[in-house]
């Protein structure tokens, strides 16, 4: 199994991702919303769609369905509760279900409600395993729960789902937010070293050429997952005077939700 990770170049900075089976060509599609590069990239590969999966039903991610449908004539899967939001679902997902590509892939559902309600992440297991994160979770960043989501419903997710995968996992996010989002790990947590040493390999790279993270490097520079750094703790209390000595770690995520929604 082999994941391609294709830039889309758009104002939403969104990731799209191929993943073929290089034994009988077979592909899936992740949010293809600039159709045309997903195409050109499966042509390129010598693969053809047989599948295309939208993470959620927000337009950025499903809005390329139709067109990559009617071309390639691939079977649509989603969120089974996204039904009504996202049309002509031809598999409902749910949390455990598996997703064969070709002989030689498989992708486990993962169930990650927060972003919205109706969103699902991938994990692909091996010797090399990875996170098709969608928006619950970006390289050093976490989803807005604007647009029909829960920011509590995103705290169990990250500490009940993805802190508990293995920390070798890749992260494959639906967006190139990696710059802004160190730069407010930084604001948080000031003296996180790592954090400064990543920005300064990313803050000019080619996002078609990007650098990715491992859930592992995630809890070292992902503010979302340094509930308990004394820092962060005392930073946001000069924000929010009414936070406790001693927080929980949920109070923690959501107040940093609460200033990066604004920050």
């Amino acid at each position: 199994m082999v994941i391609e990770q294709i830039y889309s170049d758009n104002p939403y900075r969104n990731f799209h991702y191929l993943i073929g089976c290089p034994d009988t060509g077979e592909a899936l599609a992740v949010d293809p919303l600039e159709v045309d590069r997903v195409l050109a990239k499966a042509a390129e590969r010598g693969w053809r769609i047989t599948q295309v999966l939208n993470t959620h039903e927000h337009p950025d991610h499903i809005g390329g369905n139709e067109k990559i449908i009617a071309a390639t004539g691939a079977k649509l899967l989603a969120h089974a509760g996204a039904k009504g939001r996202i049309p002509g679902i031809d598999r409902g997902l749910q949390a455990g279900d598996v997703i064969p590509i070709g002989k030689s892939g498989e992708l486990e559902v993962l169930d990650t409600p927060g972003h919205t309600m109706s969103h699902v992440c991938l994990f692909c297991r091996g010797d090399r395993p990875g996170l098709i994160s969608g928006d619950t979770l970006f390289n050093a960043g976490a989803g807005n729960c604007h647009h029909g989501g829960h920011p509590v419903q995103l705290y169990h997710t990250f500490v009940e789902q993805l802190a508990r995968l293995p920390d070798a996992t890749q992260v494959y996010p639906g967006h190139d937010y990696i710059v802004n989002n160190l730069r407010f790990t930084l604001d948080r947590e000031p003296d996180n070293a790592q954090a400064a040493a990543l920005l300064r390999q990313v803050e000019h790279q080619d996002p078609h050429h990007a650098r990715l993270t491992t859930l592992g490097e995630e809890k070292q520079i992902n503010t979302f997952f340094r509930l308990t750094s004394p820092t962060v703790i005392a930073r946001l209390r000069e924000a929010f005077p009414d936070l406790p000595e001693q927080p929980s770690p949920q109070d923690v995520f959501l107040r940093l939700r609460e200033l990066r929604n604004n920050w």
